[in-house]
């Protein structure tokens, strides 16, 4: 049964050598502890929605950007993107000062968890999303209403970027091309805050707990998507544990607003299951997409019908504290919130930071874990009964500006994203093009790789590791 979970500091040269990282300032409160291999291919946590890779800048025009009184040339429009189960995405950033990765690995996000939680004007872009290129694909109607003069497709996007940059990085930065510049005045001008589009797809929550014998959840769909197809746990049939709705009648679709539950027979050995739900829809306007590893943050400018998922785990026991425990990055605090629920009927404890944690049957309790901006972070949490649950990412919640470096050398037609702290050779990307991120152009770059391949090397070590606590009489 559940009894508990301490953290276990290791000692000697791996607990020096995170003292020393902690001095740097490249980790912030974390805590050095062995995982084993199939923890860190786990994937991040994602609370629901798509999950794509970026393919390259491929709309766009010319931008000049002026920091500290300095002028660069950089380039300025679209991204596509290519969602895992099919479906493409086209995005702007929202994180000018950052570099993009090559071929880096994007999911769909609420706007609290990166850089737009913040800003008051966020509002603003989903507007500009919603007013201009490529949403309003009448170039020639988009030129009458903003008063620019003809529009090409590259030149939309470059105004349509340069108007998103002044709201997400108040950046000073104006279009090459008159049509491009007056078309971003007009959008900076004329944009007016709206909401938040909510998730294309989500499960609430994305963890529930309970006894052996009953109904766990509800687990409540919310999706913009007609309906959505419920995969039931991968053992479905061995363990008999069932997807069901409130009634108990076996589901294999839902819709918004449908509750599912784990019904988990009586004499089901204690542990876990999970089941996904997954539909093909369009992914709603100004939906954010942070990377799962350090990339510039993105904001969905359009979709086509793309595959979007959620998962939901439950975890169960006959008899002593049964935790439930999801994860989610606070950018206002800076760090991950843990979140356990205990519907177990004893006491579920555990230490975490330096501090231990109570949390009585049928209460729940969130923890945050400071984590530095920018810092990769992995730990895992393991119990009895094969129980395990590993959170990582990176916590990317600021556009944070550098000294403007000059981007030399002839300008390719397509442009593909580029590495930290070097070139890509692209599709159309010429050898002698641009050095720096396409968008994130930054004389940092040689130093944010070093720091970069830092934060791989330390997010793999620096790992917090809750283990159960031994009750009086219970085996090792």
């Amino acid at each position: 049964m559940f009894a508990g979970f301490s953290v276990r500091r290791r000692r000697g040269r791996a607990a020096r050598l995170l003292a020393a990282v902690v001095t740097s300032g490249l980790v912030a409160g974390g805590f050095i502890a062995g995982a084993s291999a199939a923890a860190a291919d786990e994937a991040p946590q994602h609370q629901g929605g798509a999950a794509a890779t970026l393919n390259g800048l491929t709309t766009f025009g010319q931008a000049v950007l002026r920091v500290d009184g300095e002028k660069q040339e950089i380039p300025a429009g679209l991204f596509e993107m290519t969602v895992d189960g099919g479906g493409t995405l086209k995005t702007y950033c929202v994180d000018l000062h950052n570099p993009t990765q090559e071929k880096a690995r994007y999911l769909e996000t609420s706007w609290d968890q990166t850089s737009l939680g913040g800003n008051k004007d966020a509002g603003r872009i989903r507007w500009i999303l919603q007013h201009s290129y490529p949403q309003v694909d009448d170039l020639v109607g988009l030129a009458e209403d903003a008063g620019t003069g003809p529009l090409t497709a590259g030149t939309a996007a470059a105004g349509t970027q340069v108007a998103i940059w002044r709201y997400s990085d108040n950046a000073q930065v104006q279009a090459l091309d008159p049509a491009a510049e007056k078309l971003a005045d007009w959008l900076e001008k004329e944009a007016e805050n709206v909401a938040e589009p909510r998730a294309s797809l989500s499960l609430e929550p994305t963890a529930v707990s309970g006894p052996a014998g009953t109904r766990l959840g509800p687990v409540t769909v919310r999706t913009d998507a007609g309906r959505v197809s419920v995969t039931p746990p991968a053992d479905a049939a061995a363990s008999g544990i069932r997807v069901t709705d409130g009634n108990g009648k076996p589901v294999t679709s839902a819709t918004d607003g449908s509750r599912l539950y784990f019904d988990v027979p009586a004499k089901a050995a204690d542990g876990s299951a999970a089941l996904t739900v997954q539909a093909s829809t369009s992914v709603p306007v100004g939906r954010a997409f942070a990377g799962v590893t350090k990339s510039q943050t993105q904001i969905l400018a359009g979709s086509s019908e793309s595959t979007v998922s959620a998962t939901a785990t439950a975890t169960w026991a006959t008899t002593g504290a049964i935790p439930a425990l999801s994860a989610r990055k606070n950018c206002a605090e800076g760090g991950v919130d843990v979140t356990a629920t205990n519907r177990g009927d004893t006491a579920f404890s555990f230490e975490l930071m330096g501090f231990t944690h109570a949390i009585q049957a049928g209460e729940s309790r969130t923890v945050t874990i400071p984590v530095a901006e920018d810092q990769t972070y992995d730990f895992t949490i393991t119990g009895p009964g094969g129980f395990r649950k590993t959170f990582k990412g990176v916590l990317d919640c600021r556009t944070t500006g550098s000294t403007a470096t000059t981007m030399t050398g002839r300008q390719g037609t397509q442009p593909s994203p580029l590495s930290v702290g070097g070139t890509s050779a692209g599709a159309g990307a010429m050898d002698d093009g641009p050095d720096l991120a396409e968008t994130g152009a930054s004389s940092a770059t040689p130093m944010i790789a070093g720091i970069a391949v830092a934060m791989v090397v330390i997010g793999g070590a620096a790992v917090v590791l809750l283990r159960r606590k031994k009750d009086p009489g219970a085996e090792d």
